[in-house]
């Protein structure tokens, strides 16, 4: 894998399908409870997985909606593991999502299991997943991911509402200590309204605080859609290390959409991400690693070059490269700077 990513991305997303029981205020996908007659069918499915060998991402997501209301789900993860890839999931937490169900996960071959936590109570959580009892089936479903072994991943969405819980939801998350904590900076795109979204001035202090957080607890940090996550850490390492010899190590490249990341819909688009919704291509009619190392919209958001605003001029922009999703969805522009990042490039 090239360390800009333009032959295999870090991270392939696979959408398996829309359906799902939750109605959540911030749905990227607008999901509904039944499936959309066009999704990809089993063998189209195995088809995709084919293409996805051939374009050896370092993991595949299955997310949806729900992957669980596929029938076919647990075949195409079989088939999937014993042609070599590294499959992990995001299943919602509704009845579907049972000890049994999980414990059928690890036995195909799931490698990791991300649980959506939103609040530390019951009111928080529960609003934003317009579900009541989520909170305490999401903490049964932690439990019963704890017993198989398997690594657990915990995804939190922070919008305007949920942002006021954030300290008590640093102890929540530290008492569970999953392997790794995913905070998502909500997009306005799907369900998700501008309303929800923080401001830059509000991402930049929770970009300190989750930092404090983590070194604190030895518990990594992702961001999603805030890569400008990566250069508070980089800052705060290079003052660290200020005074030691030698040359600092070059800033690795950015993983965010469309470089390091494609996603596959539902109905097999080929974007950049779920929350960039530009199609390259369909996987029915096109060969996916085609599309993500010779397509034209993945060539040029894998180059820095195109970045405009003060991202086209910050030091951190291989490092960071700003929300793509979030300067399209406020701009309509997928190169414009991010509005999330408070930092101001020196002239």
């Amino acid at each position: 894998m090239t360390d800009d990513f333009a032959c295999s991305p870090r991270v392939a997303i696979w959408e398996v399908t829309r359906a799902c029981d939750l109605a959540c205020q911030h749905c990227r996908a607008c999901a509904v409870p039944r499936p959309d007659p066009a999704e990809l069918t089993t063998a189209e499915g195995f088809d995709l997985i084919d293409q996805l060998v051939e374009l050896a991402p370092g993991v595949v997501v299955l997310t949806g909606g729900d992957p669980l209301k596929r029938r076919d789900l647990y075949a195409l993860i079989l088939a999937a593991v014993r042609r070599g890839l590294t499959v992990a999931i995001t299943p919602s937490v509704t009845p579907l999502l049972t000890a049994e169900a999980i414990a059928r996960l690890a036995a195909v071959g799931i490698s990791r299991i991300a649980l959506s936590l939103d609040g530390p109570d019951a009111s928080t959580h529960d609003a934003l997943r317009g579900t009541p009892g989520s909170f305490l089936a999401t903490h049964r479903a932690i439990r019963a991911v704890r017993a198989t072994g398997l690594p657990l991943q915990l995804n939190t969405s922070l919008t305007r509402t949920t942002v006021a819980a954030l300290p008590a939801m640093l102890k929540h998350v530290a008492a569970i200590a999953p392997a790794l904590w995913s905070v998502f900076f909500v997009v306005p795109v799907g369900r998700a309204t501008a309303a929800q979204q923080l401001d830059a001035a509000e991402c930049e202090r929770i970009f300190h605080v989750l930092a404090d957080w983590s070194a604190a607890t030895g518990i990594p940090v992702k961001t999603t859609a805030a890569p400008a996550f990566r250069r508070v850490l980089a800052e705060r390492a290079a003052r660290a290390a200020e005074g030691r010899a030698g040359r600092r190590p070059p800033l690795p490249a950015a993983v965010t959409d469309g470089r390091g990341i494609v996603f596959v819909s539902h109905t097999g688009a080929i974007q950049p991400s779920g929350f960039l919704p530009l199609v390259a291509g369909n996987v029915r009619r096109e060969r996916l690693a085609t599309v993500y190392r010779r397509g034209a919209l993945f060539a040029a958001l894998r180059d820095d070059r195109r970045l405009e605003g003060k991202c086209g001029r910050c030091a951190f922009r291989r490092l960071c490269g700003g929300s793509r999703a979030r300067a399209f969805a406020t701009t309509g522009d997928p190169f414009a700077e991010d509005p999330a990042c408070a930092y101001q490039p020196p002239p």
